[in-house]
């Protein structure tokens, strides 16, 4: 299913759905069209109750996503301008964020600029071996603005953060793995062995056990209080503790252990 000229939405087997930022020519730069054609797709996907997670990726192997696209934001110049250019962005990776489901990205190819923004606002991150996530906007003068910086200190630790971003690093996998920025590492494409290996428990995983899951993290993420996410959590194990699939997998347990 195609939803735009630079978005692909792709079912799966299992619940996965796929979207690829389809525009390698451009380095797959998130025009403000794209960043709006893609928070459409993730809220659409997310909202599906067959949906169990979603894995966003780029084309190509060159770039997952090369942050703004700078011919466009050009004519960004006053400070009405500026609000609503990074208003409208963060409101399209807020519905990464804040999707019910989990949302994976694959980094094919290079995260950077607000490309690392896109990739931080998802829940995990698989990384090729090639590829390299950077908070680079200090090489434009400027700094992160779509809701990016302060899920990097969240992740990786004000100072990190502060490195990364004053020295526009580009870290490659075996640090951003070591670091925290990315999940797993694979050496053979987002069709191999070692992105199958992570996603195969996820797989596994009951729909609504992952947006249980979601909930709380998201929670968390927000900035909820302690017994704010006290009280998602009961409402989440009351959603998965009566559905038929918790029973079916304990009689299942249950079973196993008296032989």
């Amino acid at each position: 299913m195609q939803t735009s000229k630079d978005i692909t939405v792709e079912e799966q087997a299992g619940g996965v759905v796929r979207i690829t930022i389809d525009r390698p020519q451009k380095h797959n730069a998130l025009a403000r069209g794209v960043l709006a054609d893609l928070g459409h797709a993730v809220a659409a996907a997310g909202v599906r109750p067959d949906t169990r997670f979603i894995v966003l990726t780029g084309a190509g192997e060159r770039f997952f996503a090369a942050g703004g696209d700078l011919v466009e934001l050009s004519s960004v110049r006053d400070a009405s301008a500026t609000i609503d250019m990074a208003e409208q962005s963060r409101v399209a990776l807020d519905a990464v964020r804040t999707c019910p489901v989990p949302v994976l990205a694959y980094l094919n190819g290079d995260a950077i600029g607000g490309g690392a923004e896109l990739a931080l606002a998802c829940d995990m991150r698989i990384q090729a071996s090639h590829a390299r996530i950077g908070f680079i906007q200090a090489r434009l003068a400027i700094s992160s603005a779509w809701g990016g910086g302060p899920d990097l200190c969240q992740l990786v630790g004000g100072a990190r953060a502060m490195r990364m971003m004053g020295r526009g690093e580009l870290i490659d996998a075996p640090q951003a793995l070591q670091w925290g920025l990315a999940d797993a590492l694979s050496t053979d494409g987002p069709a191999g062995k070692d992105v199958q290996a992570f996603l195969e428990p996820l797989l596994a995983c009951a729909p609504q056990v992952l947006r249980g899951i979601k909930a709380q993290t998201t929670a968390w993420r927000q900035g909820a209080s302690y017994e704010a996410r006290r009280a998602v959590e009961r409402q989440q194990v009351l959603n998965t503790w009566l559905h038929d699939d918790h029973w079916r997998a304990s009689d299942k347990f249950l079973a196993r252990s008296a032989t």
